[in-house]
């Protein structure tokens, strides 16, 4: 008998008919039931012919008994460019399943054909394209919004399981695939959704390959952060949408962002409630993420919430990430940028983390004020106890964690106890920091510098003013070049500080940060000019009565800044470093 012939089809073909599906049912090992499958997927115009004897099943099983002849055919077929867009999806349930089979049975015989079955499979991760062309000239270009793609979708993460059923291997030789196949980060927002939710899901059945799937959509996030700089002005530019940025890149960024948290939640949170054998794991994966992109970039605005937003599930791993922080910033042996880095993560998580407890806040702050004094006691005889960044910048940075810590902090570190939390203060002995050679005032943000120097003066902590004084006469102005011409300029960011969980202003990922995320109050000048007049003793000692009388004190104000700087830094703490005006809310009771 003649062989039939097996013809490729290509886009455009008619529904199977019912009579074919029932063939098919009914026998899958005669010509009949070759000629069924013909008429529903392989049979329309253009056809491409090739002819060999039996099913595809049959050709593998002469392969592996030595009959080479009709799978040489075969292969020849499977290689022409035509056979990779073969339209296997959107067809009937039964021909899905006679081509899935047909895969598994193929990547078995050979898997020389393993990697494009792996790449025609990845290339569906994303919406076909719909062109409109009017002669050679294309008018239009998007996505096509199917309603079957999410059952294309699932219907390729079956393939790739069935796949992997014959062949252990295949996460190996998938994610080179997967890296390759990434859409340009200026793809359409539809585009990339598609393709990291479909990375995702794989992370869930290829658990060997989370990390690196995790690594690379975090890889593009920071590069869509990296070209997004306007973003942090969002708010004030362009019309306002109810869920959607502006800013095309921003939308892109904003859209894959909530996309990665909501799935962080999904794996850590089973029945409700916080799974910590696996929230443990994302977390090991992610702190190494973490190290590897996120600590050695600079400035990034917002990819670095996935850390903040995973430490809120539990307590043990705000405490953990404190923990990994600290000792990057204490170990001598990380290069200074890392280590000051770190001082930044530190500063900013304990001031912006709604969710970390005050009893936390105060151990860390002990811990890091107590290494201050003893760097400090390590150079008070050296030759290097003067004022330079280059020498001592993870002491510089360390110094910021501990004075922007407690700017937000410090109403709670005062509540209740006003006297208790006096002498707490009084016990970090922040005087002899800020007195010391190293003059870390000059070095640390104005912004912040101002804040501490008004709060501490209040409480008469530490008296600040004449040292900001003296460092203010000793700035010595820089001249700068530009295309305009020599501008005169002040260093005011010797550190190159960044607060990397400055407030979070993209819209869909802000609701899964805002219940988490303690903002900062903007001050009228009134409360300004309150806050500058130191506390009167006697006032401590009535609101220590008031306490033991079970009343509130009723002077908790907000805090404020000397004249002097009042103009240039009148926002928040980290306002020099463009932190959008925001709203305040009360920190949560503890």
């Amino acid at each position: 008998m003649a062989a039939p012939l097996l013809h490729t089809r290509l886009p455009g073909d008619a529904a199977a008919s019912s009579s074919a599906v029932k063939k098919l049912g009914a026998s899958r090992t005669g010509i009949s039931n070759m000629r069924a499958l013909e008429n529903d997927f392989f049979n329309s115009p253009p056809r491409k012919t090739v002819r060999f004897g039996g099913t595809v099943t049959e050709v593998l099983l002469k392969y592996k008994k030595g009959e080479t002849n009709d799978f040489e055919l075969l292969k020849n077929q499977l290689l022409d460019p035509d056979i990779k867009r073969l339209p296997w999806l959107n067809r009937s349930q039964t021909v899905v399943e006679e081509y899935l089979a047909f895969l598994g049975n193929l990547v078995s015989a050979q898997t020389v054909f393993l990697r494009p079955c792996l790449s025609m499979i990845a290339s569906h991760f994303v919406p076909p394209r719909v062109i409109i062309k009017e002669g050679d000239v294309d008018v239009s270009d998007s996505d096509d919004e199917d309603d079957n793609l999410p059952a294309n979708f699932d219907t390729c993460h079956r393939a790739l399981q069935i796949i992997a059923r014959y062949v252990p291997s295949t996460p190996w030789f998938l994610m080179p695939i997967l890296v390759e196949k990434f859409p340009f980060v200026r793809k359409s927002e539809r585009t990339l959704e598609c393709y990291v939710h479909n990375l995702l899901r794989i992370s869930v059945y290829f658990p060997t390959l989370r990390h690196e799937i995790l690594e690379l959509i975090i890889e593009k996030l920071l590069k869509l952060d990296d070209e997004d700089e306007e973003t942090e002005h969002e708010t004030k530019a362009g019309p306002e949408r109810l869920d959607q940025m502006v800013h095309p890149v921003a939308e892109r960024l904003d859209i894959l962002m909530s996309l990665v948290l909501s799935y962080m939640k999904d794996v850590c949170y089973v029945d409700g409630k916080v799974d910590n054998g696996k929230t443990k794991d994302l977390y090991r994966d992610l702190i190494n993420i973490f190290d590897k992109l996120l600590l050695p970039t600079h400035a990034s605005c917002h990819v670095q919430f996935f850390m903040f937003y995973l430490c809120s599930f539990k307590l043990g791993f705000a405490e953990a990430f404190l923990e990994h922080l600290w000792k990057k910033l204490q170990d001598p042996s990380n290069p200074a940028i890392i280590r000051q880095a770190a001082g930044n993560y530190i500063g900013s998580f304990l001031a912006r983390a709604k969710f970390i407890p005050l009893i936390t806040v105060k151990s860390c702050l002990d811990l890091l004020v107590n290494w201050l004094h003893i760097y400090l006691n390590n150079q008070d005889s050296g030759t290097k106890a003067f004022c330079d960044v280059a020498l001592h910048g993870p002491f510089y940075s360390a110094c910021q964690a501990v004075f922007y810590t407690f700017v937000f902090r410090h109403k709670q570190l005062l509540s209740g106890n006003l006297k208790e939390g006096l002498q707490y203060l009084q016990s970090l002995n922040f005087e002899r920091i800020v007195m010391s050679q190293l003059n870390p005032l000059k070095i640390c943000l104005p912004s912040v510098v101002n804040f501490f120097a008004a709060i501490t003066n209040k409480y008469q902590l530490v008296f600040c003013y004449t040292i900001i004084e003296r460092n203010n006469r000793q700035m010595l102005p820089v001249i700068r070049s530009t295309a305009g011409g020599d501008s005169v300029q002040i260093c005011t960011n010797p550190l190159d500080t960044f607060f990397p969980f400055d407030p979070c202003v993209l819209k869909r990922s802000k609701k899964f940060i805002d219940p988490i995320y303690q903002v900062w109050e903007d001050m009228s000048a009134e409360e300004l000019q309150e806050f500058k007049k130191p506390m009167k003793k006697d006032i401590v000692e009535d609101e220590d009565d008031d306490f033991l009388k079970g009343e509130v004190p009723q002077n908790d104000t907000v805090i404020g800044i000397t004249p002097s700087s009042f103009d240039t830094h009148f926002r928040s703490p980290s306002s020099s470093v463009g932190s959008p005006p925001v709203l305040y809310m009360q920190p949560s009771p503890l």
